[in-house]
């Protein structure tokens, strides 16, 4: 369960030094630290349960949420999250893992969310075509259509039968929030195929 430093200490009143108390309970591994202010009390909880919490508002994105949707066969390792109006990257090394949080613009960022509850936590993470948008927002403005199917499944390794299963209202809708070249060019191959 994930705990802030004010509501352990507001648990821990009864004793002396509630702030010594929550010292010796991390050094017996009863709260494990996550960042500054921030506690989890299980520690093999998975970092994408805590990406949220460490750095927001914020949902998972990029080639986290790619992956998770079975669009790239690859691990992702790092819990990659998208923010807005954050003006620059963040990185947090964790005892849980990697975070990375990167802005994506303010219009596109709460279309294409969606909360998963998965026992007594829930996160937030891009559909598969959000997910995609937001990648795609990140890279350099392809020239054509042929570039953008070469980034698309060869550099990015999209499987092809998973993007054709893809929600082409959900790619309009978001072209239109991001005004980004790639986006553009996305939504007019989706229409082509």
């Amino acid at each position: 369960m994930i705990k802030t430093t004010a509501m352990i200490l507001e648990e821990l009143k009864s004793y002396g030094s509630p702030a010594s108390k929550l010292s010796r309970m991390v050094k017996n591994g009863e709260y494990i630290k996550i960042v500054k202010g921030l506690y989890e009390t299980n520690p093999s909880t998975p970092g994408y349960l805590l990406a949220g919490s460490i750095y927001g508002p914020s949902y998972l994105s990029f080639e986290f949420a790619l992956a998770y949707h079975g669009l790239i066969p690859e691990a992702v390792y790092t819990f990659t999250s998208a923010t807005y109006d954050k003006k620059k990257k963040k990185k947090f090394e964790t005892n849980f893992g990697t975070f990375t949080y990167r802005d994506v613009p303010k219009e596109a960022y709460f279309f294409g969310v969606d909360i998963v509850r998965e026992g007594d936590y829930s996160f937030w993470i891009a559909s598969p075509e959000k997910a995609l948008c937001d990648e795609l927002y990140t890279k350099g403005p392809v020239a054509n259509q042929k570039e953008l199917q070469s980034l698309l499944f060869d550099d990015m390794r999209i499987d092809e039968q998973e993007f054709g299963n893809m929600n082409y209202n959900d790619i309009i809708i978001l072209e239109e929030r991001y005004h980004s070249t790639n986006i553009q060019k996305l939504s007019r191959f989706m229409r082509r195929i």
